[in-house]
Order: structure tokens, then sequence, then C-alpha cells
């Protein structure tokens, strides 16, 4: 399926529209041939021919038909606006929707800045193509034609003549189009850059302006911007090699007109009217020529833009989400056997290798390990945002696969490591996975995540409109409410991932009490490098490169003396545990 092909699948939906639209490009072409023959007669029968009679009513009749075309015109050119807009609007929703759909894979590889071109850029692109160079394209080849037609019937020598100029106007254009397509895919992958440096500076901004590095971000702008200009001076470059000679060559369609004409005028093969009527109509073969250059850059930014929005919209994701009409509630038993994993695109390395455990409701799992042992990875396998290279993970003894994955996820909470908060309100933040819950259980989550006392002296409270990503928010308050979050699921299975690190110990200590009555009959994971927010869990599983070193209680593992017994020696400041140099902070 070609891009037009595909561009009409989003707008015909609006068939009755675009049938009317074309209807009225048709019957403004034929009317804009009227004028120029009445300028013909007029000069013919009333200049020459003495018919003064003639005169207002020729004169009336061009000036009726100019306001009617006019109407016409804007008419069409609002239609297709209106096509153009709608197609857009189903076009990204379309690409939003994909967007929800596609999984983790998919974001760790497409950079914010090229996810952003698609949606606005890009989309753009196609809505110029369809509300604006489709007419136009159309109003070119039907005004050349006619024009062609109608000269003709007029004087046949003097429109071969001119005609005869059209053939390298073509060549220049095949040329042109060949040179434009990869510039403009170019400026489009530059532009996407762009937009990824920015993003990613506008959302570190702090970092930058704390390690007083402005001076190295401007200038790392400057080298993209640089190169988004000498593309697009690349993509100039090639206009003003062949704009000029198509400009060139349609003006020479007068010269020929006005020499060859007045010849045969004064030779008597030609009236001074059917001059006048045929110079008429050179506009109508001189504006296509000179559009078409500039149709065709649009065309190539419309066919580039539409390589990268398909390429989208047609990736499928490892794990699809549909929806699903019974929301059962599942209790919770997690067991890993013989798991290992691997990301799609280093197969060859093992984030996780061969774990193996079963944690069941009521129960907790404590997870310690250095960064980068897999502990995150370990997690993201139970909500299936990835799954398994190899072994099972099951979910109440049935494979997590055979879920499916909103229904399973529809009973998991997670309370991430980069705390995400929406811009909205304490409130709406809070009850964001369970919309249907009241202020005052919302308000009981927030007081177990001790999150109640800082929200409620907020000037509006609950009310209050968190900035982009929680800015204004400390990062243990950040921490509180989005576990808040996680508590007005009511999951059957809640993971906590690094939840309390930008919390005191106390405050820490007094969530994990708050928790204990919570989480009596859920099944919780907590990921944590303080021995502290784990020694009473169920099962501590202690993790090495991706490998499950020890596991057992608290007590158990203490006994080993092992990796576990040295980490709680530190973490203590205790002398006789051996350690091994390895960083667990």
């Amino acid at each position: 399926m070609n891009h037009y092909q595909w561009i009409w699948r989003y707008a015909r939906a609006y068939k009755s529209k675009s049938l009317l639209a074309l209807l009225f490009v048709f019957l403004n072409a034929l009317l804009i041939i009227v004028n120029p023959l009445l300028a013909g007669e007029l000069i013919d029968k009333v200049i020459d021919g003495g018919q003064d009679n003639l005169l207002v009513p020729i004169l009336a009749l061009m000036i009726g038909i100019t306001l009617f075309r006019t109407t016409i015109r804007y008419s069409y050119q609002m239609l297709f606006e209106r096509i153009g807009q709608n197609t857009l609007f189903v076009l990204r929703q379309d690409m939003y929707r994909k967007l929800q759909e596609l999984d983790f894979d998919f974001f760790n590889h497409t950079r914010v800045g090229d996810i952003m071109a698609r949606m606005t850029g890009d989309t753009d692109a196609i809505r110029h193509f369809v509300s604006w160079v489709t007419y136009n394209i159309l109003e070119s080849i039907l005004w050349f034609v006619m024009a062609v037609a109608v000269m003709g019937t007029i004087h046949l020598p003097l429109m071969l003549a001119l005609v005869a100029v059209t053939p390298i106007i073509f060549i220049l254009t095949q040329k042109m189009s060949q040179k434009a397509f990869p510039l403009f895919f170019q400026i489009r992958e530059s532009f996407s850059r762009l937009n990824s440096m920015v993003e990613e500076n506008i959302g570190g901004n702090r970092i930058v302006k704390a390690f007083a590095r402005e001076d190295h971000e401007i200038e790392k702008f400057t080298k993209h911007n640089e190169d988004f200009k000498r593309r697009n001076l690349d993509s100039a470059s090639v206009s003003r090699t062949y704009l000029p000679w198509l400009d060139g060559f349609a003006g020479t369609l007068n010269a020929i007109a006005l020499v060859l004409g007045g010849l045969y005028v004064i030779r008597g093969e030609m009236s001074m009217g059917d001059l006048v009527a045929f110079n008429g109509f050179l506009w109508m073969l001189n504006m296509p020529m000179r559009m078409s250059g500039w149709l065709i850059n649009d065309v190539q930014r419309f066919s580039a833009a539409c390589v990268k929005i398909r390429d989208m919209l047609d990736t499928e994701a490892r794990i699809p989400v549909t929806a699903v009409q019974e929301h059962q509630r599942i209790k919770g038993t997690v067991t890993f056997d013989d798991v290992s994993f691997a990301f799609s695109d280093d197969p060859g390395t093992d984030i996780l290798s061969h774990v193996s455990f079963t944690v069941g409701p009521g129960q907790t799992l404590g997870i310690l390990g250095e960064t980068g042992s897999g502990k995150t990875t370990l997690v993201n396998l139970v909500g299936r945002f990835y799954d398994p290279t190899s072994g099972t993970v099951l979910i109440d003894g049935k494979n997590a696969k055979d879920y499916p994955v909103r229904q399973l996820r529809e009973n998991i909470a997670m309370v991430m490591q980069d705390v995400f908060l929406f811009s909205d309100t304490i409130e709406d933040n809070i009850a964001f996975g369970n919309p249907q819950v009241d202020r005052s259980y919302i308000q009981q989550m927030a007081r177990i995540a001790d999150a109640d006392g800082f929200i409620t002296s907020m000037p509006q409270g609950y009310a209050t409109i968190i900035g982009e990503r929680g800015v204004g928010l400390s990062g243990g308050q950040k921490q509180r409410i989005s576990l808040a979050r996680a508590l007005a699921k009511d999951p059957a299975i809640l993971i906590l991932d690094d939840t309390t690190s930008a919390v005191d110990m106390e405050t820490e200590s007094k969530i994990q009490q708050e928790l204990l009555g919570l989480t009596e009959n859920k099944t919780t994971f907590i990921i944590a490098h303080r021995i502290s927010s784990v020694r009473d869990a169920d099962l501590i599983l202690m993790m090495e490169k991706g490998q499950v070193v020890e596991q057992g209680t608290h007590a158990e593992l203490l006994a080993k003396r092992g990796k576990y017994y040295d980490v709680y020696c530190k973490q203590l400041g205790l002398t006789g545990g051996e350690t091994n140099g390895t960083q667990y902070v």
C-alpha cells in the first residue's frame, strides 16, 4: 500500500465532503476558461466590431463569473481544510493509542524527541498535504489540460509551440524529486535529534544548573541546531538549483506567445481577440509549471513523514495489551520457575539468570542487591512489562502469559524507582489507579503513606495542583504520594521499588508499621538498599549480577554469614563482618 492509499483510509470517512470538494474544483476549472474567451469576444466584437451594446452584458458576465468562481474556490479550500484537520485528528488518535499499546521495549529504543517529531511535525506535513497540496495538484493538472485543450481550438500551431517546452520542465521536476526525498528525510531525522536534546535539557535543567554546565549544554544545542540548519540549506540548495530553471522555462511561454502570436496576427492567421484570449490562458500553463517545484517539495515532505508515522503504527508490541470484559481478582501467589531474561537487543547478556522462588498472599518478599543486579527487572516480569527469555513466571499457578495483560496489571500496583507524578491535583494523582474512590479513602491511604500531614498543610490541600513531574515537592514527598497512589488501587500484588529511599529512618519505620495491617492479604515485593526495609520480610533474595546468591529469612541469612551478613555489618557499622568490597548504597 502506497502512502496515498494509506492516508485515504483516514480521509475516506469524509467521502461526501471530499466528493463535494472535488466537484467544486472541477467546476472552478470550467469557469476559469470562460473569462479569457469573453475577453477575446470583447476585443473582436465590441472594440473591433463596434457592437457597443455587448459591452455591458459581457463585463457583467465576467464580473459575475469571477465572483461565483471566487465563492466556489473559497468553499472547496475550506472543505479540504476541514478534511485535513479531521484526518489529522483521527491519525493522532491512532498514534496515541498505539503509544499506549507499545511496551517497554519500544520506549527503550526510541527517543522522546523522535516520538514528539512524529506527533507534531510529521502529522502537520500530512495535514498540509491533505488540506493544501492535494487540491493544488488537482488544480494544476486541470488548468493545464483545459488550457491546452481550449488553446488548441483557438490556434493549434501556437499551442503546440508552447507545449513543446513542457517536457523539459517535466524532466527537471523528476530530477528535483529524486534529490529532494533523501534530504527531507535527513531534515526530519535532524529535527528529531534536536527535539530529543531540548527535551532532555528541559527535564534535567536542575542538574545543568547544579553543575554549572549551561555553556556545555548551549554548545551541544548549537551543534544540533547547526546540523538542522545545514540539512535545510542542503534542501534549499536543491531548490536553488532547479526552481530558477523551472521558473525560467515557464516564463518563456509569455515570450513565445507574444512573438509567434504577434506574427500570426500580422499575417492575418489570428484575430487580435484570439491572441488576447490566448494570452488569458497563459497563466493556466505558467502557474502549474511554476508550482511544480514547490508541490514536489511538499509531496516529498509528506512521503518522509509517512515513512516515520507508518513505521510506528506498524510496530507490534512484543506483549500486546487488549481490552478485557471481565475484571477478575487474582489471589497473588507468584512463582519464578528457573527464570532467565535478556533484552532483545543484547540476547547474549542475561540480566536475570535461573531465578526461582515462591511468595504468596499475606507474605512479603524483600529483594536486596547492588545497583544493576536485576532487582527492578525481576519485578517488571511480574507485571509482564517483559517476558522471560526462559523459565516461567506463574501467577496463582498459571503462566503469566496466559492472563490478559490488562487484567493482570489491574491486580498489580507498582511504586517505581523513578517516581512520576502528573500535572494534576494531589487527589487525582492518588486516585489515578482507582478513580472511583472517595476523598475519605484517599486521605486514609495518604495517612498510611505518611503523606496526609504535608498535604493538608498546603494552601489547597488535596486540591493542590502538582507541577510537571512533581516539581516543587521533595523526593520524599513524591515517594509518599506515589505510595498512596499504589495503595489506593487496592491491588492483590504490591510492588515497592526502593519506595522509602528518600525518607528518613523514622518516617520509613512509621510507614512500615502502617503497611502491616493493609498488606496482610496482599503479596508484597519490597526492593531496597537498606536492610531495615526488608528485615521483617517472609523471604529475602540477595541478588548479584542477575543471580540469587542467597535467599531466606533475615535470621537465616545472618546465620549463613554470607553476603547478606556482610551488608548487615556494614550498614550497622559492626566489626567482624567479612566484606568483599561490594557497594550496596
